[in-house]
């Protein structure tokens, strides 16, 4: 399962039935949990902990040093969870003391070819990069969200659950949850209506969060009056309630 050309640090702590394929190399401070495949050329460096059932494809590159100035060797961290999978050439960095020492990865997420995800993000569970989509430094991404090919995200933003951000895309300010953004710079275009079915929300509720949407953006409201509305409609539809928290701690701003 492990080839002989691989060349893995002694102090790397490598669960059962793990492959790594030749050439690629693990790093002291490194743990690979049970049942995860590495392809060839592969690079893990640490400290990084990953969980079980992660695939990692060709050429990846995982916990290494973050790409900021103000970094100057310290051990901070790049944590994965389990089920995910690293499409050729991902890069993930490690977080820096500034930003609370941790990049976070979470579970069964998706990252196809050559995205990167940059120190301090924190990454839920659930969610799909496509093609060349980036975080920069301390991006939050919730649970389910999808950001399509070419996508850029500045550092700080955060993109709510079950959001969609359209192919080339340049993310600003914060992507409400249930909300597609498309554009450059990134504007409100609908919402998830799709993605929502997909995750078995039922018909009620979806027209209820169309309501919260037209609160929000189409009926001409202020941000201030707008939250409150839609503090008005969460006993109809407790998910809206992600709307009200959300945009109450915007530190940016959202797309609007």
């Amino acid at each position: 399962m492990i080839s002989d050309k691989a060349v893995i640090d002694s102090n790397a702590k490598i669960g059962s039935n793990v492959s790594i394929g030749p050439f690629s190399v693990i790093g002291p401070k490194v743990e690979i949990g049970d049942n995860c495949i590495i392809g060839p050329h592969v690079v893990i460096n640490g400290p990084t902990k990953i969980g079980q059932n992660n695939h990692f494809f060709q050429f990846s590159s995982i916990g290494e040093a973050p790409q900021d100035k103000k970094y100057a060797g310290e051990d901070t961290w790049l944590h994965i969870g389990d089920g995910n999978t690293f499409r050729e050439c991902t890069t993930i960095t490690r977080g820096t003391v500034q930003g609370g020492m941790k990049t976070i990865i979470g579970n069964h997420n998706l990252f196809m070819a050559y995205v990167h995800i940059a120190h301090d993000c924190e990454v839920g569970d659930h969610t799909v990069f496509s093609n060349n989509a980036s975080l920069a430094g301390h991006v939050k991404v919730g649970n389910f969200a999808n950001l399509s090919g070419f996508v850029g995200v500045h550092q700080f933003c955060n993109i709510g659950a079950y959001s969609f951000c359209a192919g080339g895309s340049i993310i600003v300010k914060d992507v409400p949850p249930y909300v597609m953004v498309q554009g450059y710079p990134a504007n409100a275009c609908g919402l998830n209506t799709e993605g929502l079915k997909r995750r078995q929300f039922s018909p009620e509720v979806i027209t209820q969060l169309k309501r919260a949407y037209r609160c929000l953006y189409r009926e001409g409201h202020t941000l201030d009056e707008a939250v409150e509305k839609l503090s008005d409609m969460i006993q109809e539809c407790a998910p809206i309630k992600q709307f009200v928290t959300f945009i109450k701690a915007s530190q940016r701003g959202i797309v609007r």
